[in-house]
């Protein structure tokens, strides 16, 4: 099988051995192993998941507006219904809150609550080592360069505003 997969993407244009496909599996595995640590270091020492952290710094970072819940989950690393779940037990710990927008009932905003600011508030610390310790502390600020500029250039979004 491991032929056939090489073989395979070969074809396609992308194949696993060439410099962007080692790029490729790279990208993924350090997304993977990082996230998991991060998310396993968030949930020990506040009890938050990653994926919650990640609903309450989208919502904080609009606040004190609101998101609709399609750009939330545009925003989220998680999928759609994901996000759904998510900010369904969120609100139902009191951290955050669901509410029709404006005449479109269809429509729905979410806003941080009081608790959610403190959770985030536990949790912001937390996430910032994690971040420097599973992964600023391992880059130059070149290597933090030439993989920003590489990651931008393959975002759906691009670079950032």
């Amino acid at each position: 099988m491991r032929d056939e997969v090489f073989e395979t993407t070969r074809a396609c244009g992308t194949g696993l051995d060439t410099p962007a496909g080692r790029a490729w599996v790279a990208f993924l595995r350090s997304h993977a192993g990082v996230t998991r640590m991060m998310d396993a270091e968030l949930r020990r020492e506040v009890g938050l998941p990653l994926s919650d952290f990640d609903v309450l710094i989208q919502l904080a970072m609009e606040a004190p507006a609101c998101l609709r819940m399609s750009e939330l989950a545009r925003r989220t690393l998680v999928s759609k219904s994901g996000t759904t779940r998510r900010v369904e037990q969120l609100e139902r710990e009191g951290l955050v809150a669901r509410k029709a927008a404006g005449t479109d009932r269809r429509s729905v905003v979410v806003s941080l609550e009081p608790a959610g600011v403190e959770a985030l508030r536990r949790a912001l610390p937390v996430h910032a080592r994690g971040i420097g310790m599973h992964f600023a502390a391992k880059l130059t600020d070149e290597d933090a360069d030439a993989l920003r500029q590489a990651l931008e250039k393959v975002s759906p979004e691009g670079a950032p505003g």
